[in-house]
């Protein structure tokens, strides 16, 4: 009898893990996923980290805690820390392996790009942002590389808003259906140190509070679908290293964004919101409003180039498919 293929997912709670388990059980992979109680390892035995590790084809980690919170002190350094910690434990049970993985992907973030009005950034562009944020995803990278693991081809996804199901892109529609549907608009407001640098090589934040984009700022996206099918084709591909951007060819703004999601739900209003009123409002929320006043301008230039052909490539139809699976689900 043949023996099946084995994955591990570093952290598969989350619909980004669910979705990435059900795709490579359909590819005929037996799947482990490594959680703070299992089920199939726990981050606190590294002992059993090794033992799903050593013997698997494919590793992908996906831990780390959401940034969907503010950004006081506590939370701050769980960010950082819940990254770091689960990337070094899966280093290191790889760097020990009698039988190590032929691939290791680890999530990272495009939020190390600068803040773009001008172009799209690819993964040569090294003019990379500074502030929190930015060092945290440059900190997980720098992790992720730091062991001499000559047998494991590793990639670093460098992911952008993953429109599916979702805590973003239900927040999203809930905004439009209830008429807050309006661009969100930055401008000025009170300084603040929660953007600060942080890990190894903190930086100062290079861009201020208070860009007047006037609501242009960049939006990058990729459909869940596309993100699933870009992990089994960086698989299939073994010339890709290094870093990818997962995000969908076509990006948008804001404007744009908000747009589109009112005519989806048929709301005619959508009212819009100042920074003034975005930071109360967030501060209530327990989130931050960079989450959507960043002008993230992202392209995939390598899965491109590579031959990967995008399932969306246009905003409209990706947030269309969402929407319907989701009135399904719930009519269901």
């Amino acid at each position: 009898m043949t023996t099946p293929k084995r994955a591990v997912l570093g952290g598969g709670s989350g619909f980004l893990g669910t979705a990435l388990a059900a795709a490579l059980e359909a590819d005929g992979y037996q799947v482990s996923v490594i959680g703070r109680s299992g089920p199939d390892a726990r981050w606190d035995d590294p002992e059993s980290v090794l033992r799903v590790v050593d013997g698997a084809e494919l590793v992908i980690g996906l831990a780390g805690k959401i940034v969907d919170c503010r950004y006081n002190d506590a939370n701050r350094n769980e960010i950082l820390r819940s990254r770091l910690d689960t990337t070094r434990l899966l280093g290191d049970a790889i760097a020990q392996s009698t039988r190590p993985p032929a691939l290791w992907m680890n999530s990272s973030s495009a939020t190390v790009y600068r803040y773009a009005l001008d172009r799209p950034q690819t993964e040569v562009d090294t003019d990379y942002d500074t502030g929190f944020s930015p060092d945290v995803a440059l900190a997980w990278e720098e992790e992720f590389y730091r062991a001499e693991l000559p047998a494991t081809r590793r990639v670093a996804l460098r992911t952008t808003i993953v429109l599916g199901d979702g805590p973003a892109t239900r927040v999203f529609f809930r905004l439009a259906r209830f008429g807050l549907g309006g661009p969100q608009i930055d401008g000025w407001w009170f300084p603040h140190r929660r953007y600060r640098g942080i890990g190894p090589h903190p930086t100062a934040p290079r861009t201020p509070l208070g860009v007047r984009s006037k609501g242009r700022q960049k939006f990058s996206w990729i459909h869940v679908d596309d993100f699933v099918d870009a992990v089994r084709f960086i698989r299939d591909t073994p010339s890709i290293r290094g870093a990818v951007n997962m995000s969908a060819p076509t990006q948008t703004d804001n404007l744009t964004l908000m747009a589109t999601l009112r005519r989806i739900v048929r709301m005619p209003l959508g009212l819009p919101a100042w920074r003034f009123m975005l930071e109360p409002a967030m501060w209530v929320l327990r989130t931050e409003p960079e989450l959507v006043l960043k002008s993230r301008w992202v392209a995939p230039q390598v899965l491109l180039d590579a031959g990967y052909r995008f399932r969306f490539r246009e905003l409209e139809p990706a947030l269309r498919d969402i929407r319907r699976k989701d009135v399904s689900g719930r009519a269901a």
